[in-house]
């Protein structure tokens, strides 16, 4: 067994355990070295993005004092959801590691299909009402802010 998964799945066992909340453990290596590991913390936190992938990525980002975590790969014992695969993506972690796919997940009650068919356009959002608004004054503010001579893109 991988060393890292072996560790992200010794995470996720220590928060299934507590009941923290589901199976899913995570950890980032840089240069061979684990810097951060995490587990799902939904239930003991009452914050649903607190995501064993989320997580492990704000501990690394604070542990090495960057957003930019593109020297990193990341072991992760499920296949991430869309919300963790964008902050993998947006973090630049270089490679993924995945032990179980998406419809493993899904068979024990974690099912992101409809997520997955929103972002495809094969759905509809139907939980929530989306209005667009003040489109106008919004634009303003990203152009003031693409007018900085010191911003900073990242």
């Amino acid at each position: 067994m991988n060393q890292f998964m072996k560790l992200a799945i010794e995470e996720a066992k220590k928060g299934f355990n507590r009941n923290d909340g589901g199976p899913f453990g995570a950890v980032i290596v840089k240069n061979g070295v684990p810097i951060a590991s995490a587990h799902n913390e939904v239930l003991k936190t009452n914050d649903p993005t607190a995501h064993a992938e989320i997580l492990a990525i704000r501990k690394a980002c604070s542990h090495l004092e960057s957003h930019d975590l593109s020297d990193c790969e990341i072991y992760s014992t499920s296949e991430p959801c869309p919300m963790c695969f964008s902050a993998i993506h947006w973090s630049r972690l270089k490679k993924l590691h995945l032990g179980t796919t998406r419809d493993d997940v899904a068979a024990i009650g974690f099912d992101d299909s409809l997520i997955y068919d929103i972002l495809s356009g094969k759905a509809q959002v139907e939980q929530m009402e989306i209005v667009n608004i003040d489109r106008d004054s919004c634009l303003g503010l990203l152009k003031e802010w693409d007018a900085k001579p010191d911003k900073v893109l990242y």
